[in-house]
């Protein structure tokens, strides 16, 4: 099997199909959607988007899914910051019914075996959570610690955004980077499985996908704010890491 991991879209219509049609030239045979799908400016047209792909796409589940859910039934913790809240609430009010019982089915982990790799464990956070952070340079021991209930030798994570591979106790460990919210340079972040890893970045028509979000979503809280950001200038990877990295 040959897969492309693609993980959090984050409702951004225009990189995900940009990254669409490169997948297709790519020829793999399935592709995992590895969390945080739908919370962003293009929700519904996202997951329609993707609901496309018929079985050919292997669903799992990440944090922002799990509380676009829990919105959707009045039940969205109060005590969540507005920087999650507000989008959460936007994206919910756009979905279906169909789409709400999509998301509230998707797994925490799922394992598949990949050509080259064996089995595989794809998780959004890691295997016990949707919202543990474990970053490229969190130490090998947060690694042991995070998935030690789990015996797959390579494991593909999302959740922060940024693209690596590396090597922590013996085990592998990719993240693809992000398609709809990146760091490091515009554009949007995917990885190809089997029989090698491969980190992929697409590029696209900023101003194009700007203009689409902006005239698609003008209600989106910090539509603007998510476009300068996203869109037309990312954040680096240092930057991210000064916001992710707990502080003593």
């Amino acid at each position: 099997m040959k897969l492309a991991v693609l993980a959090d879209i984050h409702g951004h219509l225009p990189a995900l199909d940009a990254v669409l049609a490169d997948v297709e030239a790519a020829g793999v045979d399935a592709l995992v959607l590895n969390g945080d799908i739908a919370t962003g400016p293009m929700p519904a047209e996202t997951l329609d988007r993707l609901l496309e792909l018929g079985d050919r796409a292997i669903w799992v589940g990440g944090n922002a899914d799990r509380e676009l859910v829990e919105e959707y039934d009045g039940r969205l913790p109060t005590d969540l910051p507005d920087l999650v809240t507000l989008p959460t609430r936007y994206a919910a009010s756009r979905l279906t019914r169909t789409h709400r019982d999509l998301l509230a089915g998707l797994p925490l982990t799922v394992t598949l075996d990949v050509d080259g790799l064996g089995p595989t464990l794809f998780c959004h956070a890691t295997s016990r959570s949707d919202t543990e952070m474990v970053l490229v340079d969190s130490p090998v021991d947060r690694y042991r610690e995070a998935f030690a209930d789990r015996a797959e030798r390579t494991v593909v994570l999302g959740h922060t955004h940024m693209p690596f591979d590396r090597l922590a106790d013996r085990r592998r460990f990719v993240n693809p980077g992000s398609v709809g919210m990146p760091y490091g340079e515009p554009g949007a972040y995917w990885a190809l499985l089997g029989p090698h890893v491969t980190l992929r970045h697409t590029t696209y028509d900023l101003a194009a996908a700007a203009d689409t979000l902006l005239a698609a979503a003008p209600d989106y809280p910090g539509i603007d704010e998510f476009v300068a950001g996203n869109v037309r200038t990312v954040p680096s990877d240092a930057e991210a890491l000064a916001v992710f990295t707990p502080k003593d």
